[in-house]
């Protein structure tokens, strides 16, 4: 993983458990590493993390930064709610 800025979750009302950093000035990263595929449940509690930080800043562009596989119909759900996946 690249060296980004780690922002407080509090900040944006999320849960302290929550990983938040900084890509770059308009643009956020939701951090996930597990070994584990991200199915479409987990899809959906980072849609409302995504939908959380958007009712802080709602211009902002959003991604999920994972270390581990990623089900495609998880990647289709988080393409078409624009947000982004780095691998």
């Amino acid at each position: 993983m690249k060296d980004y800025k780690l922002l407080n979750p509090l900040d944006y009302n999320l849960g302290k458990r929550v990983k938040i950093v900084e890509i770059s000035n308009d643009h956020l990263g939701i951090l996930k590493q597990r070994k584990s595929r991200i199915i479409m449940k987990d899809g959906l509690q980072i849609m409302e993390i995504v939908n959380q930080i958007r009712t802080v800043k709602p211009k902002i562009d959003i991604s999920l930064i994972i270390s581990g596989p990623l089900c495609s119909k998880t990647r289709k759900c988080l393409n078409d709610n624009r947000v982004g996946v780095v691998l």
